[in-house]
């Protein structure tokens, strides 16, 4: 049953006054056994809990607890914080259950803690082997663990489905759900419902074809997979997907086939609707970038870049929609689906809301997935000039194909809006995101043959600074509008915004407090979480973490007190971001608040050493060409131009800077493997780790020279 506007509200009201009245009943009599889909289905009956992703069936990431107002917020304060053993990158929404928060951190790992004191009950490693953090562009996050029928599920980055005891946290059933020799991995969190688990996974910038797989939930039995890009057409996959791609999809792909090409992950966004028993897909870029070389110029290219609904069941299809055909530019819609009953035109619709990286609003028909408006939602769009109703796509711009010249676009590679958490209120009517406008990218299309090597994020284009042929990309246009980045809060009705507050911030919460909660990062460390007003925007609030919050916060309540909960610590796609003052690196942690809260959170992380003091001098050629094999393979994790975030080494600072041999040791032959540090003896040319020395080296001795 769907409920209105004002029925959510007063439902809200009413449970949050019975929380108010008696405790929420503890983990001792109601387990996660019995987490089900009519619990979740009811679960603005208890909001107490946050029993799925994005808190709910229809991803709203909404809050009916209503305890912490604007009015009273100032009273807001730590009420504990849990450390997590990894620096590396935290991205993870947490799952509450009657007292006991669920979560996954780096690595994979998953944590069970007390929701009231956050004393940990339980830990589990997955062990994922550190050389697969080679296999993705942005660190080895995971986004989260799916609680259902008295289990807890994690995906592990190594492609690994897993099932945990909800008690004990031990294993009850494992399965592999990708090609380990594939350059595949999993970010996402699972989702559930219908009695299955299912899960996307990731590595477009690698190549390969993308697929959610659904498996039983309690035997880990594989029901169905669906393919997003074809495959060989002579060898049908034997998927749910096999019909469908030999009707409609393949015909869209020209060229030959090969085992590279493809793309669509679904790393993000998957939404069950258990009202249509639909499954909803969020697919990635294609592979490589340019269609160019994809698909010789030509096709949508089905179906990257798009929506995809399939039986929830069967895995069958039933519809697409595909936001970006031809998709050339990095622009992902794999950020996060929102399903709600809108009034439109005076008429009661079933929709599907999104913000994909492109910048355009998508409001969808989800029962049949047909347009029903898309607007852009950031200024200044250059890589289309609308999105045409009568065809339901793009009106693409000259050039934005780069098949002969360099052009610069808007959104850049980054997008109006990535993977970071969305949030709707039933309460507004609004739906509130994080924003980018005007910031750009130059697309530089290669000249000589595409080439791929396995193991490499060969895109198929001149990328960051990798130029070519070509000049330099010349300075930002001084007369451009300058780059904006804000809290957007949008009104899918009337395609508008109601408000923006500038920022630049993570995901987002939003309350029946009338209160929208996001996570900051000051300078790529540490943290801030702040509240706003979810009606105009007006911050009311703000206290520091020692950590960066990238992932979206959520709320629950114990002993009829509520609680504002993320995960917190730096990493994922900042990894490559330089702050203005190296820091220690950190463990990442849960940072939970409540209304006269008096734990004291963590100081902020001690500053690093200096550089190191280079030794040696090296011919000038030589450290060019380490710049060049830098960027090549270096950068991504290391910074460009050297300019680490640290929270991966910064490597200017390593000791093994004025150490050939280990340095050689370390980059051709992985003795720091287990890290993640992969060899790269085959993948890049002998002596090249010589070569990338002596750039490092020279740039370290810059830094250091006053």
């Amino acid at each position: 049953m769907r409920y209105s506007t004002l029925s959510l509200a007063v439902i809200a009201c009413l449970a949050l006054t019975a929380c108010g009245k008696r405790d929420a009943a503890p983990a001792s009599t109601r387990t996660p056994a019995q987490v089900d889909d009519a619990r979740i289905a009811n679960a603005a009956s208890e909001p107490q809990n946050w029993l799925v992703h994005g808190g709910d069936y229809q991803a709203q990431r909404f809050s009916g607890l209503d305890q912490i107002t604007p009015e009273n917020i100032g009273e807001l304060k730590p009420a504990w914080s849990m450390d997590f053993d990894t620096t590396r990158g935290q991205e993870a929404t947490p799952i509450v259950v009657d007292g006991v928060v669920y979560v996954s951190t780096a690595w994979s790992k998953v944590y069970a803690a007390d929701a009231k004191t956050g004393r940990q009950l339980w830990q589990f490693d997955p062990q994922v082997p550190g050389p697969v953090a080679a296999k993705n562009c942005c660190d080895v996050v995971s986004r989260g663990v799916a609680v259902y029928l008295g289990k807890v599920y994690i995906a592990t980055y190594d492609g690994r489905l897993i099932a945990l005891d909800a008690a004990t946290g031990q294993p009850v059933w494992t399965t592999q759900t990708v090609d380990t020799e594939g350059m595949y991995t999993i970010s996402g969190a699972p989702r559930v419902g219908g009695g299955l688990v299912y899960i996307g996974n990731g590595g477009g910038e690698f190549g390969g074809r993308g697929y959610v797989s659904a498996y039983d939930a309690q035997t880990g039995q594989m029901a169905w997979r669906f393919y997003i890009t074809p495959g060989d057409p002579a060898k049908p996959d034997g998927a749910a997907s096999d019909a469908i791609m030999a009707s409609l999809v393949q015909p869209t792909w020209f060229g030959p086939h090969n085992d590279y090409r493809g793309g669509g992950m679904v790393w993000n966004a998957i939404v069950y609707d258990a009202e249509f028993d639909q499954l909803y897909m969020a697919t990635g870029n294609g592979y490589p970038w340019p269609r160019l070389i994809r698909s010789e110029g030509k096709g949508d290219n089905l179906f990257i870049s798009a929506i995809v609904a399939v039986d929830a069941k069967t895995g069958a299809y039933r519809w697409h929609y595909q936001e970006t055909p031809g998709e050339s530019w990095d622009y992902d819609s794999t950020g996060d689906m929102v399903l709600a009953d809108l009034t439109l035109n005076g008429q009661p619709r079933k929709a599907l809301m999104h913000t994909p990286k492109n910048g355009f609003f998508y409001v969808l028909d989800r029962q049949d997935g047909k347009l029903i408006s898309a607007e852009p939602y950031v200024p200044g769009i250059t890589w289309a000039t609308r999105v045409d109703m009568a065809t339901g796509r793009p009106v693409i711009a000259d050039n934005a194909y780069y098949t002969d010249k360099p052009v610069t676009l808007s959104p850049g590679e980054s997008g109006a809006h990535g993977w970071q958490p969305t949030a709707f209120s039933p309460n507004t009517g609004l739906l509130y995101l994080q924003a980018n406008a005007h910031a750009t990218s130059r697309f530089i299309p290669r000249r000589e043959e595409f080439e791929y090597v396995k193991g490499m994020d060969k895109l198929g284009l001149h990328h960051f600074a990798q130029h070519g042929p070509y000049e330099e990309p010349p300075q930002r246009d001084p007369n451009a509008p300058a780059v904006e980045s804000y809290l957007l809060a949008w009104n899918p009705v009337t395609q508008q915004a109601a408000w923006k507050t500038p920022g630049s911030g993570g995901g987002v919460l939003a309350t029946a407090g009338g209160l929208v909660f996001q996570g900051y990062s000051r300078d790529v460390y540490m943290g801030e979480l702040r509240a706003y007003r979810a009606d105009n925007g007006a911050e009311v609030w703000k206290h520091d973490t020692p950590n960066a919050i990238i992932t979206g916060p959520i709320s629950y309540a114990v002993d009829g007190e509520q609680y504002i909960l993320a995960a917190s610590g730096a990493g994922g796609g900042g990894i490559i971001s330089a702050p203005k003052v190296m820091r220690l690196p950190q463990v990442g942690r849960l940072v939970a608040f409540k209304l006269g809260g008096s734990a004291q959170l963590p100081a902020d992380p001690p500053l690093a050493g200096p550089v190191v003091q280079v030794t040696q001098r090296f011919p000038a050629d030589v450290v060019a060409q380490g710049a060049q094999l830098y960027l090549d393979t270096c950068a991504r994790c290391h910074g460009i131009g050297t300019r680490a975030s640290g929270i991966l080494p910064d490597l200017k600072r390593s000791a093994t800077l004025n150490d050939a041999a280990t340095w050689r040791a370390i980059v051709e032959d992985g003795t720091l493997a287990s890290r993640g540090m992969i060899a790269w003896k085959g993948l890049i040319p002998d002596n090249s780790a010589e070569m990338i020395r002596a750039y490092v080296a020279e740039q370290a001795r810059a830094e250091a020279t006053p």
